[in-house]
């Protein structure tokens, strides 16, 4: 899996240290017309936002994380939990990290914005942040948590985070939980 995250980083690198010579590779030309891709490399500065929030995680300054949240955001899990709404994102993250979570650190993380101009199934249209990182928690309890994590966020036309996709292994994180 490093390997196959290696691979499309270097494309991502590649990509935008060259944007002028792909530019026109952004577009498809069908007869006359000009036609958007299905989706393309968005603006590096959604990168940036990915890891100035990881930042703040990891600092434990949850008011500076919760910057990024739309008012009506839904945070869901791939087990099909979920919150809805900044204020139960914020409550849910703030209780967490100062009660649960003792320290968090992520690493080696990959960040890929992308613009999905025309949606190929239930994906919103728009601005994505596509993230990977390694994830070492330690519990109030003492235990420790590592894993990768893959987290989705989808940006609003005001720039903020209406909806967020995370992939985690729950067993772990409840093996390291205190009993």
């Amino acid at each position: 899996m490093k390997k196959n995250l290696l691979i499309v980083c270097c494309f991502f690198l590649i990509v935008s240290c060259k944007k002028e010579e792909f530019k026109e590779m952004d577009k498809t030309v069908v007869g006359d017309d000009t036609v958007a891709k299905p989706a393309e490399f968005a603006d590096p500065k959604y990168a940036e936002i990915g890891k100035k929030t990881l930042d703040a995680m990891e600092k434990g300054d949850m008011d500076s994380w919760m910057e990024i949240y739309a008012d009506s955001a839904v945070y869901v899990w791939n087990s099909g939990d979920s919150l809805v709404g900044k204020p139960a994102i914020a409550s849910y993250w703030k209780q967490r990290r100062a009660n649960v979570i003792e320290t968090i650190k992520f690493d080696d993380a990959i960040f890929l914005p992308i613009m999905v101009n025309k949606p190929q199934s239930v994906e919103a249209k728009g601005v994505w942040l596509l993230a990977w990182y390694k994830t070492t928690a330690k519990y109030k309890g003492g235990k420790q948590m590592i894993q990768w994590i893959h987290t989705d966020y989808h940006f609003d036309s005001h720039d903020k985070v209406d909806r967020v996709v995370q992939y985690i292994d729950k067993s772990v994180i409840n093996a390291a939980m205190p009993k």
